[in-house]
């Protein structure tokens, strides 16, 4: 298994209850996406999933390990194998593009490499091929600070393709993108888990994207996982009741129909009328 829980509830020192007996698995290499309304605990399950979060209820085991039995040496090595992409990357903004990137290896470089690499990158042509496939290139030597909200969110996914982590994460991952480069972003992280075996999980705002890109869809609520299912069983009911109090079902753009999935819940041959990003 990639990761199991078992039970796991979690209270924020505020009070709030973020999860509540959750139970969750996946075997190496599966795609899932978490889907939900705002505040349903999606960036929770993934901090826990990413041994960035302690849960005080239930069991934990990730990569065959339980983080939270290790020392710290091993729990450092645990989270190295482990990729993260964040909806804000966390990218200092004064770093260059290219030490972004391969800051994606430094829990599995020596520290005299990872400093070596600081004063003059260690590895260019990675670098490059990851930024490469997400179309950034050009912005190798570029200062994080000179670039957009989208375009820093695909160095942050750069990083992680460039990592090559056994467990993918990625929260809220094209929230800043437009839908072309959206759809061509996700395809690259699903390309990534389907050519290294690693799992994927993405939280998803878009139930579009969710759908045309993930075959096992778990849709969260109140803390609690309501459903976890393949995406051929997902019907337009259990998405209505999930996003109730939202008043319908967020997609990726307005006003520009796009083409229904070949399976699932929109497979009627009418297009999905989607909404328009504010940023690019």
């Amino acid at each position: 298994m990639s990761f199991a829980l078992g039970e796991v509830g979690l209270v924020h020192p505020n009070g709030h209850r973020a999860l509540q007996g959750v139970s969750l698995a996946a075997r190496d290499g599966e795609r899932l996406a978490v889907i939900g309304p705002s505040g349903a605990g999606k960036t929770t399950l993934l901090r826990v999933l990413g041994a960035a979060l302690r849960p005080g209820e239930g069991t934990v085991r990730l990569l065959g390990e339980a983080p939270w039995n290790l020392a710290a040496p091993a729990l450092r090595k645990l989270r190295s194998r482990i990729g993260t992409v964040h909806q804000s990357p966390p990218i200092a903004p004064r770093l260059r593009v290219v030490t972004a990137v391969l800051s994606g290896r430094l829990g599995q470089w020596t520290a005299m490499r990872a400093m070596a690499s600081l004063l003059r990158p260690s590895d260019l042509e990675g670098a490059h091929e990851a930024l490469a496939r997400l179309s950034l290139e050009d912005r190798l030597f570029d200062r994080c600070d000179r670039l957009s909200g989208g375009q820093l969110q695909r160095v942050g996914i750069a990083r992680v393709l460039y990592q090559r982590p056994a467990l993918m994460l990625a929260d809220e991952p094209v929230s800043a993108l437009d839908p072309t480069l959206a759809d061509a972003t996700l395809q690259q992280l699903v390309a990534q888990s389907e050519s290294t075996g690693a799992t994927l999980v993405a939280s998803l705002h878009a139930v579009d994207l969710a759908l045309r890109w993930f075959p096992r869809i778990v849709g969260m609520r109140g803390g609690q996982v309501v459903f976890d299912e393949p995406v051929g069983h997902v019907t337009e009911p259990m998405l209505a009741a999930l996003y109730a109090s939202e008043g319908g079902l967020p997609m990726q753009a307005r006003g520009e129909p796009l083409p229904v999935v070949s399976s699932g819940p929109f497979a009627t041959g009418a297009a999905i009328p989607v909404a328009r990003p504010d940023c690019l």
